[in-house]
């Protein structure tokens, strides 16, 4: 696409081809096609390596899919009544929700909390939180297969006291409200503004619903293994602190995926973004990286609680011990030390760092709960290399449908059909709250919307 902006094509984003004179309007496939005509879309799609390599990604891994689904999930994993998930549910489901906590933390910070020198990357947040948790469900239903059966345990065969009828709900219905919070760029993009409107209404009140389904799934995530109790190594099994682990690891995993994305969104879509996001993304990215630390310090003081809780100091000088202290090392201890460095000196890059380390410490404390130390007195679960290939499938599906929503819709960049100025009368005085929010760093970027 870059080739194509040297050429002077100018990427869709109003819906007129010239709006100071009003002319024709971009339909569907001008918008799909971001303004360029079929030949140039697709010359330019091939013109990208990284589509290649996503092409043999998908060669390999979509037939493997339709294998398991046509012959069954013992044919692509060594899932067994010992280890009941594998990296299906261990990287995809586990792994990919709380990197996904960025949804209600950032709507919360922008919507509850009046911190509106984030909205430059509310969007971004919110899509994030979407995405996660709906390649979650694919995960978990490439796991149980059966498609089709979704709606038992939702309407059908209840399940009250299950933790898993809990997730299901809870997912589920917060997976509504992302869809609900993530519609206005939709709803800007298809120019339907009577749509945008009834969701900023209540937008306070999904925010609300975020924060109680999130909070409540993320701790029923690590309720869990409560069902599994002495299958966990001690180390990373607390029946009295499981639920509040998976919690407070999410609040840095959450802001740290969006700290992540957002880095890698600059460097390989900085043609997507306005002016508005890339001016303001260093000093969000410090905002994010404050609120990382302070989630990483309390989740690194609940875990050493939860050990000397259950007095598992002894095996912190087995092999087992060795790991953990390691994992606690790479994932916590490194990024906290780096985002406080980072954060005093200014270093925008070493807070991007440590914003992917922690991403890293996430996924490794879920593989770990979930997959390595789990039947720690048995066997070693090794995924079969079809499992592999088929994670890695659909994590590139993820980031395909990730690339084509933020190459489209205006969550980086700001739809210039719904911009204006909106003049205040001489004889009326401005409200204090406006005067504070005029003041703040981003406001005078972009004008705001008229809903």
């Amino acid at each position: 696409m870059k080739s194509a902006i040297t050429r002077g094509v100018h990427p869709v984003d109003t819906p007129s081809k010239d709006e100071m004179k009003n002319r024709k309007s971009w339909n569907l496939l001008d918008k799909l096609l971001l303004g360029l005509t079929p030949r140039e879309y697709l010359a330019q799609a091939v013109m990208n390596p990284f589509n290649w390599i996503l092409g043999i990604i998908f060669a390999v891994g979509l037939p493997l899919i339709a294998y398991r689904f046509l012959f069954g999930l013992s044919v692509v994993t060594h899932s067994s009544n010992d280890y009941p998930w594998g990296l299906f549910l261990g990287f995809g489901l586990f792994a990919m929700v709380p990197l996904s906590a960025s949804g209600f933390m950032l709507g919360t910070t922008v919507e509850i909390f009046g911190r509106h020198d984030f909205e430059p990357i509310e969007r971004l947040a919110l899509l994030n939180g979407l995405l996660g948790y709906l390649f979650a469900v694919i995960y978990l239903l490439v796991d149980l297969g059966q498609p089709w059966r979704l709606p038992y345990p939702m309407v059908v065969a209840f399940g009250p006291a299950a933790v898993l009828f809990l997730v299901a709900w809870h997912v589920a219905t917060y997976l509504s409200v992302q869809v609900a919070e993530i519609s206005v760029a939709f709803f800007e993009w298809i120019g339907w503004l009577g749509g945008k409107r009834f969701i900023r209404r209540i937008a306070v009140g999904l925010t609300v619903a975020g924060i109680i389904l999130s909070t409540l799934h993320q701790g029923a995530l690590g309720a869990l293994f409560t069902y599994a109790p002495g299958k966990v190594h001690p180390l990373w099994y607390s029946a009295s602190f499981q639920w509040i682990h998976f919690f407070c690891s999410a609040i840095p995993g959450g802001l740290c995926m969006v700290i992540a994305v957002s880095t890698i969104v600059k460097k390989t879509m900085a043609w997507r973004c306005d002016g508005n996001f890339l001016d303001n993304l260093d000093r969000c990215t410090f905002g994010l990286a404050k609120g990382a630390s302070m989630g990483l310090i309390t989740y690194l003081a609940i875990k050493l609680i939860g050990v000397a809780h259950d007095n598992e100091w002894g095996y912190l000088a087995t092999g087992w011990g060795s790991w953990f202290m390691l994992e606690l090392a790479i994932g916590v201890i490194l990024p906290l030390a780096l985002f406080a460095w980072a954060i005093h000196n200014q270093r925008v890059g070493v807070v991007r760092l440590a914003a992917f380390i922690t991403v890293f410490g996430v996924v490794l404390n879920r593989l770990n709960t979930a997959l390595i130390a789990f039947n720690w007195k048995l066997y070693p679960e090794i995924p079969h290399v079809f499992e592999v290939l088929i994670t890695v499938t659909i994590f590139a599906i993820y980031i395909v449908v990730y690339r084509f929503i933020l190459y489209r819709l205006p969550v980086l960049f700001a739809w210039k059909a719904v911009e204006a100025e909106v003049p205040v009368p001489a004889t009326e005085p401005i409200p204090s709250a406006a005067m504070a929010r005029a003041s703040a760093p981003a406001a005078g970027a972009v004008y705001r919307s008229i809903d």
